[in-house]
């Protein structure tokens, strides 16, 4: 699971695009519990729960971009991985920016077309809130090249990985470099789900969960199924069509 020792290469934010900062707090602060808190520089917003950010979000300012999550990965050196990235056949989507007293991110395109970003820290090492309910848990790339994939991120943050024996797909694991807990995953794609990076956020009844989107609006991609050994999983999308995935723990023996 995702954790907060902010390792390098390991998810240390994620950052929702919204056509509408208001309607999207209602929507996370029904389902989750969040709290928005729109004073940050430029309209963006910071969601916290209990106190805690678990998120942030902003307006939609790149040209023809659509409402989505994007996963921001730990990095000493944000123009370094950005100029990896480009070396390796990715795309630099927005080059490396100073936020003044905070830090310095990257918004990224891996040779697929999947999106992410790098965050180096500054004043602001990370979320303040992972792993537990209503906060992100695991990260999931979908992809329809997964060991090309694999190469092009283990370029830039050298992770590292295993096999998963989940009955029926192919799915690889991932942990930092430098050890500490697996964060996520690579997977083929899907029909219906989008490629790219997919956030998961845990929940304790996906089924009840999955119910509540629909009641707020959002929609239903993949309806909650159980995964042997890991939990019920749901992928929705909100109002708006930012997909992301609901993941009900299995419990510990």
């Amino acid at each position: 699971m995702v954790s907060s020792d902010f390792r390098p290469g390991s998810p240390n934010w994620i950052g929702l695009g919204s056509p509408d900062l208001a309607e999207s707090g209602l929507f996370y602060g029904s389902l989750f519990g969040w709290e928005l808190d729109p004073s940050g520089p430029n309209g963006y917003g910071l969601f916290r729960r209990a106190g805690r950010t678990v998120a942030g979000v902003g307006p939609l300012t790149e040209t023809e971009a659509l409402p989505a999550w994007t996963v921001y990965f730990g990095a000493a050196d944000a123009a370094g991985v950005a100029a990896a990235a480009g070396r390796s056949g990715g795309t630099v989507r927005v080059g490396p920016t100073e936020v003044p007293g905070q830090g310095r991110f990257a918004q990224l395109t891996d040779p697929a077309g999947g999106r992410f970003a790098v965050w180096q820290a500054g004043g602001t090492a990370g979320l303040e809130a992972v792993g537990g309910p209503g906060a992100l848990c695991w990260a999931e790339l979908r992809t329809s090249d997964a060991p090309g994939a694999l190469r092009f991120y283990r370029g830039l943050f050298d992770w590292r990985s295993r096999d998963s024996q989940l009955p029926g797909t192919e799915y690889t694991v991932l942990r930092p470099a430098d050890g500490g807990e697996e964060f996520g995953g690579v997977a083929g794609v899907h029909p219906r789900v989008d490629v790219g990076w997919l956030v998961h956020f845990a929940v304790a009844d996906a089924l009840l969960a999955t119910d509540e989107v629909r009641r707020l609006g959002g929609s239903v991609v993949v309806p909650p199924e159980r995964v042997p050994s890991v939990g019920r999983i749901a992928v929705l999308a909100d109002p708006f069509g930012a997909q992301f995935a609901l993941l009900e723990p299995e419990p510990r023996r």
